[in-house]
């Protein structure tokens, strides 16, 4: 027991001293974050001084930028399964050096996205309002209580699959299949359970009638497999053109089919929905022809969702004519960069905001985000981005063989 803990101890000095340690571009990348994270503290810390009036939200529009950064992660944190699958269910062993980045990456996005719903929340200490034994849980009526639960409980999945794999890794040991194979099978359906409840969430406001469509589930998992898989290629990018890290080219070829196919899927559904809101004409069309061609004039939303069309447009079509692939680095991830950035437009723009507008009374309240916003999200973003970092540093340096049991110092 004694030689266990000290192993176990040793393995987590070695693998924080490793974290820190890198060359002039790893600092400065580092340094950059943290500056992200010390502007986001700034302003959440008048955030939490004035109140969430010093956001761009009001009465009227109520969720705004945190939550449209929570709704975009939560997909970035689901992709992950999309090599889990291959890899561990159908014993991909080249797929398999991806998966560990991934799940790294779905750890920071996690975590951003909790610090999303607390940046909203105002004041954060009311959370006690929902845990027993002082408050109430209210599960499983309500989809809060359940959202709670599958964010938490795929953070802990990802924390523990990883965690246990690389240890074993640093002891050159062989990992105890019934010790990580169960949790692997399970965080393939929470994954997937992660940004269907999250969906939920939307449908089930009834006097939000922009949000009630049964086919928005199936968007969110499409948007997902698109943008976080290519979210992830970006990473393996930089790992595969900076380390040694042992992963073959067959791993980003899989996860660019991937976001090809999903974007593909994801646009023939927003094409569905459009269809079904403007050729009926219903009453419930206002929302839809507010964010497309603008209400009375007010048209705050029209080009950044025409932008987001655009972009994807752009970006699918150049994946599919593979002309981009064998290019430098930066020109066959420009769509990928382009897909992110659309997604996460229409997320935000396309998705959160235009569901407040006009309000049940027929009001409309246009929202954009203030400074404070701006800020603390970069702030939540460098955070996340840092845990990400750091976490992916930890693993290369494993896989490598630059920290194990055997190494000195």
């Amino acid at each position: 027991m004694a030689n266990s803990l000290g192993s176990y101890s040793t393995f987590v000095f070695k693998s924080v001293r490793g974290m820190f340690t890198g060359g002039i571009r790893y600092y400065s990348w580092l340094g950059f974050l943290m500056i992200l994270m010390a502007g986001g503290a700034y302003a959440y810390y008048r955030q939490a001084i004035y109140g969430l009036g010093v956001s761009g939200m009001t009465d009227q529009v109520s969720w705004g930028l945190y939550i449209a950064n929570f709704t975009f992660l939560v997909g970035v944190a689901a992709a992950a399964v999309m090599m889990v699958i291959p890899g561990y269910l159908y014993h991909n062993q080249e797929l398999k050096g991806g998966v560990l980045l991934g799940e790294m990456v779905a750890i920071g996005a996690i975590i951003m996205c909790l610090l999303f719903v607390v940046a909203d929340l105002g004041r954060p200490d009311r959370m006690w309002h929902m845990m027993p034994p002082f408050g109430k849980f209210n599960f499983p009526v309500s989809m809060l209580a359940w959202d709670v639960l599958v964010l938490n409980g795929y953070l802990l999945l990802n924390l523990h699959v990883p965690g246990y794999l690389l240890y074993k890794k640093y002891r050159g040991e062989k990992p105890a299949k019934w010790l990580y194979l169960p949790f692997v099978y399970t965080s393939i359906i929470w994954a997937i359970s992660i940004h269907t409840v999250t969906a939920f969430l939307y449908t089930g406001l009834a006097g939000r009638p922009y949000w009630n469509a049964a086919i928005l589930a199936p968007r969110f998992i499409a948007s997902a497999f698109c943008a976080g898989p290519a979210f992830i290629i970006l990473v393996l990018e930089i790992v595969k053109g900076y380390t040694k890290y042992p992963m073959g080219d067959r791993v980003i070829s899989f996860l660019r089919m991937v976001v090809l196919i999903s974007g593909l899927i994801n646009i023939f559904l927003l094409i569905s929905e459009v269809f079904t809101e403007f050729y009926a004409d219903s009453a419930h069309v206002a929302s839809s022809r507010y964010l497309f061609f603008g209400l009375h004039g007010h048209n705050v939303l029209v080009p950044w969702i025409w932008t987001s069309i655009s972009m994807n447009v752009l970006a699918l079509l150049a994946l599919v004519s593979r002309k981009f692939e064998n290019r430098g680095v930066l020109v066959r991830n420009l769509p990928l960069a382009m897909l992110i950035a659309a997604i996460w437009i229409e997320k935000g723009m396309g998705l959160v905001f235009p569901g407040f507008i006009p309000t049940p009374l027929g009001e409309i309240v246009e929202y954009m985000p203030s400074f404070t916003e701006v800020m603390v999200s970069l702030g939540i973003w460098g955070t996340g981005l840092l845990v990400m970092t750091m976490l992916i540093k930890h693993a290369v340096d494993i896989e490598t063989g630059v920290v194990g049991l055997h190494k000195q110092g």
